[in-house]
């Protein structure tokens, strides 16, 4: 699943254009590399969302099969490492 549609489905981001824009501008890395849009997850990365004031780290548990995922059902995809 591609790094963008994952932050969708996985209620990271709220919509899809958000990751875009924040893929585009450098903030999201995968496995300390810096993603590109096109970039697939795969179980067990590591995803890392630098915001202005904080780091975030999310591991990859599964991939999601849907469109979007209960929030609720967050945890069964990524677990926050920070």
């Amino acid at each position: 699943m591609r790094i963008d549609k994952f932050l969708n489905s996985v209620n990271i981001t709220k919509r899809r254009s958000v990751a875009q824009d924040m893929i585009s501008n450098g903030v999201v890395e995968i496995n300390g590399t810096v993603a590109k849009a096109s970039k697939n997850v795969e179980v067990g990365s590591i995803i890392t969302i630098n915001y202005l004031n904080e780091s975030k780290k999310y591991e990859v548990l599964q991939i999601p099969t849907t469109k979007s995922t209960p929030k609720s059902l967050q945890d069964h995809y990524i677990k926050e490492l920070s």
